[in-house]
């Protein structure tokens, strides 16, 4: 049966469900990760869109991944629909030409479900811990990081693309209004 517009907005046909939850890290609690392995991640957001280039660049091998996607805005951010295409190198460089705001990190995998990304630039000094899950149960289940200061997954001010206003006075503000 031929879905309407009404069917294909709701359902967001081509959506994967991500899944995740954010923890702002203390530094001090966290293992150190001077010789680990990690991705550098480097996010373009398109000004005036939710759309988000990506560059991830493997530390050890040099592999490259590049790909756009969109996160959709729903109300319940444990269970965000998102779109992914991956890019070869002329699709990343043209669209890279668009007006973007950018950051930098390095994601470290620590155990077997986390990722701590570490912030470069004007976001130098911010630490986030992410974990991902299949499904909801397991997502709600898994309890808050030893190395965490605050669980900031229902905070806004913690998506990349909001990250990517601060400068380094925003980052300091945001990490101390976090901090009890």
């Amino acid at each position: 049966m031929l879905r309407g517009l009404d069917e294909e907005l709701v359902a967001h046909k081509y959506a994967h469900v991500e899944r995740e939850r954010r923890f702002l890290v203390d530094s001090a609690r966290r293992p150190d990760l001077a010789d680990a392995p990690y991705i550098l991640i480097e996010d373009r957001y398109i000004e005036g869109t939710r759309l988000r280039l990506r560059a991830m660049t493997d530390s050890v091998s040099g592999r490259v991944v590049l790909k756009i996607g969109k996160k959709y805005d729903v109300a319940d951010v444990l269970s965000r629909p998102t779109v992914t295409t991956y890019l070869d190198r002329d699709e990343y460089d043209l669209l890279a030409k668009l007006p973007a705001r950018s950051l930098r990190k390095r994601r470290y995998p620590v155990g077997a479900d986390f990722g701590i990304d570490l912030f470069e630039g004007a976001l130098a000094g911010l630490e986030l811990a992410e974990v991902e899950q299949d499904d909801s149960a397991a997502l709600t289940s898994i309890v808050s990081p030893e190395l965490a200061i605050a669980e900031v997954t229902h905070d806004p001010r913690f998506q990349g693309g909001r990250l990517s206003l601060l400068d380094a006075a925003g980052v300091t503000r945001l990490i101390a209004s976090n901090i009890e």
